[in-house]
């Protein structure tokens, strides 16, 4: 067995929490610059100028990218020979979450209960995903997630019979739906299969994705291209304002799942695509 100590995971948590908000990743940074150039309406352009300026400003000054710091989501991978040493690892992450956005000046957007509307005023409790997985390592990646685009998200229980041109319709139908209000250029991600829960979980972990990479069976592969044209296609633009460039990418995940259900879901990530990742 390896010990890992809660105080470097403390660490690791509190520095990509700031990392994440401050520094877009090069993927991302790199998409935005493509869609500048492809993009073909004067306005949309302007605007994908003005959010690069905004993630050069960022990074200059330390600034948070976007005022929604957003909910603390992360990924953790947990060796099955790794003992946590001096703590639990849910509270080791919590803290680092905690003083990552205290000294981050970061916002605190989580409330203690969802009807009270109480501030827990330090942007805790995470929400963390674990899986246990071979080795002796502990990874964890950090997506801060902001509302305007969670909220522009959602699980379909659709019928076998719907197909995969259902699928399409589902996730062109919930794009133009949500407009301006995930601030595109967007990060589509697609969970397809599983069961309720499982759908939206992997929606959202098909945002963590690099953006260019593909999906490894060619159908999906295909199916990504398919639906980033038309998403493309469908006028909504940077920020709204109307243009080409809608979409930076559509990440699809799947899951066996029952022989009566074909459930998907839909997570949309705002241009704004923060994660970080480390390995302890």
């Amino acid at each position: 067995m390896r010990e890992i100590s809660t105080k470097d995971i403390i660490k690791a948590v509190k520095d990509m929490c700031i990392d994440a908000n401050y520094n877009l990743g090069k993927d991302v940074e790199d998409a935005l610059r493509k869609a500048y150039e492809k993009e073909e309406s004067p306005v949309g352009k302007a605007t994908l100028s003005q959010i690069l300026e905004n993630v050069e400003i960022s990074k200059q000054g330390e600034f948070p990218m976007c005022q929604d710091t957003g909910t603390a989501v992360l990924f953790v991978e947990m060796g099955d020979q790794v003992l946590i040493k001096d703590g639990n690892l849910f509270e080791a992450i919590n803290e680092g979450v905690r003083q990552g956005y205290k000294e981050g000046y970061l916002r605190k957007s989580i409330l203690a209960d969802p009807i009270e509307r109480k501030n827990t005023k330090d942007n805790t409790p995470a929400v963390i995903h674990l899986d246990i997985v071979k080795g002796d390592k502990l990874k964890i990646v950090c997506a801060p997630k902001g509302g305007g685009s969670e909220n522009m998200s959602e699980v379909k229980m659709m019928k076998p019979a719907d197909g995969v041109e259902g699928v399409k319709d589902f996730v062109i139908d919930m794009v133009k739906r949500s407009g301006s209000n995930p601030c595109p250029p967007i990060i589509v991600g697609v969970g397809i299969g599983g069961s309720f829960e499982k759908c939206a979980e992997m929606a959202k972990r098909a945002l963590l994705r690099p953006i260019g990479s593909k999906h490894p069976n060619p159908f999906y592969a295909d199916l990504e291209a398919e639906l980033l044209e038309k998403v493309n296609k469908s006028g909504i633009g940077p920020q709204g304002f109307g243009g080409t460039q809608t979409a930076l990418a559509v990440h699809i995940e799947t899951y066996p799942c029952h022989i009566a259900s074909f459930p998907a879901a839909v997570n949309i990530n705002c241009h704004v695509a923060r994660h970080k990742e480390v390995v302890l």
